[in-house]
C-alpha cells in the first residue's frame, strides 16, 4: 500500500490565533485520521529568527504553539511532531539545496519582493533591511519539506509559491544527483485557507488584527465585538461577500448554520446579533480545548517530553537520508570506492542501505531496510506507535547486538540471511561514524 506524507508547520513568532487554527491546524489534525497518510508537523523556530530577534518571545511562542496543537487534538502517537531546531540534518540539507538554487528564483519570492516594493515606495535602497535569512528562507522551507519527502503540504493560498519553489529546487537537485526527492504539492482548503481579521484584512500578527486562539471567553467576546462591519442598520440586507464576520462564522459553523446565517444577512440581521452568534459558534468549538491548553502552559515539561520523542522519530528518518544525500553530492569517506565520473551524474545514486518507515491500513507502523538498488533486506512486524518503530530503527543503527534482541519484531525475508542484514547495518553505522 502506498503512503502519502503530509507535512506542515507554524512559525513561533507570536500567539496562535483563529486564522492559524482554522486555516492550518484544524485541517492538518483532521488529516492525521486519514488511512494511508503519514504525518509530520513541526514548530518552525528557525524561521522565527528571520523576523524576530527577541529570544524570550520566540521561546514563549514555541511553548504556546506546541500547547495549542496538542490541546486542539494533535495526537503525538499518530504523527511525528517535532521542533525544527532539534533536527540538525535540516540546516545541512538547506546548504545542499542552496548550492543548486538560482538567485533568480529567490528574487521572485513574494516576501522578498514585498520588502523591495515597500522600500521603493519609501525611496529607500531596494534591499534596505533585507537579511540573508529573509532572502534565503524559501530554501530552508524547501529543506523542511524535502527532508521527509512530503507529498502534500497544507498551506494558505498566499503560500502556494513556496511549494512551487520547493518543487523547482527539488527538481534541480534531482537533475544533478539523481531522483532523491518527491515533488511536493500544496493542499488547500478553499473556504478557510485565509481568514480575515478584525479589520477586514487577512488575519495576521503583522497587521495586529488577530483573535488569539485560547483567549478567555470575555476577551473573545470583546474582540469579536470589534470586528469591522459596514454602516447598514438592522433590517437592511447585508452582503456576505467580503464580510469578515460572515467568513469567520463560516469557518466554525456547520453548513446548515452557514446557510441560515446567509439568509439572516439577506433579511437584515443586526450586526450585534450576528456578532453574538459568531461568539457562540466559535466558543462552542474552542471552550473544550482551553482546559488542556491551560494545563500544558502550566507544565511546559510535558510539552518538552513530547517534542523530544517526536525529534527522535524524525531523526530516525533524517539521519540515514541525509547520509544518502551526502554520498550523492560527493561527501564520502576517503576510504570508500572511487566516485563515478562527473560525466554521468544520474548514475551517482545512493550507495547505502536505507530504512523506510510507514503506516499500513491496519493502523500499525512498520519499517523496512532496503539496499541502494531497492532490494528488501529487512521487514518489521507492526508497531502500535510510530515512536516504537522509530526507536527500533535507531537501535538497529546504533547497536551491533540489536538485530538479535529485536528478532521478535522482525519478519524473515526470503533469500536474505541475518548475516546479510548485519552487514548492511554495519555499513550504515560506519557511514554515520565517518559522516559525524
Amino acid at each position: 500500500m502506498s503512503t502519502t506524507r503530509f507535512l506542515t508547520g507554524i512559525t513561533p513568532s507570536g500567539t496562535p490565533h483563529l486564522g492559524n487554527y482554522a486555516g492550518m491546524m484544524r485541517p492538518a489534525i483532521a488529516a492525521t485520521r486519514t488511512p494511508g497518510v503519514e504525518n509530520f508537523y513541526f514548530l518552525a523556530d528557525y524561521h522565527a529568527l528571520i523576523k524576530c530577534q527577541e529570544p524570550e518571545r520566540v521561546h514563549r511562542s514555541t511553548l504556546e504553539i506546541a500547547a495549542s496543537w496538542l490541546a486542539a487534538g494533535l495526537d503525538p502517537e499518530r504523527v511525528t511532531f517535532y521542533r525544527q531546531s532539534d533536527i540538525p540534518e535540516i540546516p545541512e540539507l538547506t546548504w545542499f539545496l542552496t548550492c543548486v538554487t538560482g538567485k533568480g528564483l529567490l528574487n521572485r519570492a513574494h516576501a522578498y519582493k514585498a520588502v523591495q516594493d515597500k522600500n521603493a515606495e519609501a525611496g529607500r535602497e531596494a534591499d534596505d533591511g533585507v537579511s540573508a535569512g529573509l532572502f534565503m528562507y524559501p530554501v530552508l522551507m524547501a529543506a523542511d519539506i524535502l527532508m521527509f519527502n512530503a507529498h502534500q503540504v497544507p498551506v494558505g493560498r498566499d503560500q502556494i509559491q513556496h511549494i512551487e519553489m520547493a518543487r523547482d529546487i527539488a527538481a534541480s537537485f534531482n537533475h544533478l544527483y539523481g531522483d532523491h526527492f518527491a515533488l511536493p504539492e500544496a493542499a488547500i482548503e478553499d473556504n478557510v485557507a485565509t481568514l480575515l481579521g478584525l479589520d477586514g484584512r487577512k488575519m495576521s500578527k503583522s497587521y495586529d488584527n488577530t483573535i488569539p486562539l485560547f483567549c478567555a471567553p470575555a476577551q473573545l467576546r470583546k474582540l469579536i465585538g470589534s470586528v469591522v462591519t459596514d454602516s447598514r442598520m438592522p433590517g437592511e440586507p447585508k452582503e456576505v461577500e467580503g464580510s469578515a464576520l460572515f467568513q469567520l462564522y463560516q469557518a466554525f459553523a456547520t453548513p446548515e448554520e452557514t446557510a441560515a446565517m446567509r439568509r439572516a444577512y439577506a433579511d437584515g440581521i443586526a450586526w450585534g446579533e450576528a456578532k453574538q452568534m459568531l461568539f457562540q459558534c466559535v466558543d462552542r468549538e474552542i471552550a473544550p480545548m482551553r482546559a488542556r491548553y491551560d494545563d500544558l502552559m502550566a507544565h511546559p515539561e510535558k510539552v518538552e517530553v513530547t517534542l523530544q520523542a517526536g525529534a527522535e522519530r524524525a531523526r530516525a528518518i533524517a539521519r540515514p537520508f541525509l547520509q544518502t544525500l551526502r554520498t550523492a553530492v560527493g561527501l564520502r569517506s576517503l576510504s570508500s570506492a572511487a566516485a563515478p565520473t562527473r560525466a554521468a551524474p544520474k548514475a551517482d545514486k545512493a550507495e547505502l542501505p536505507v530504512f523506510k518507515q510507514y503506516r499500513e491500513a491496519d493502523g500499525k507502523f512498520y519499517f523496512k531496510l532496503l539496499t541502494a538498488d531497492g532490494r528488501l533486506l529487512l521487514q518489521s512486524a507492526g508497531f502500535a506507535a510510530p515512536r516504537e518503530a522509530g526507536q527500533a530503527i535507531a537501535r538497529l543503527q546504533r547497536e551491533a547486538g540489536a538485530l538479535q534482541a529485536l528478532a521478535h519484531h522482525l519478519v524473515p525475508v526470503a533469500g536474505v540471511s541475518s548475516d546479510d542484514v548485519a552487514a548492511a547495518l554495519r555499513v550504515l553505522a560506519a557511514s554515520a561514524d565517518s559522516g559525524s
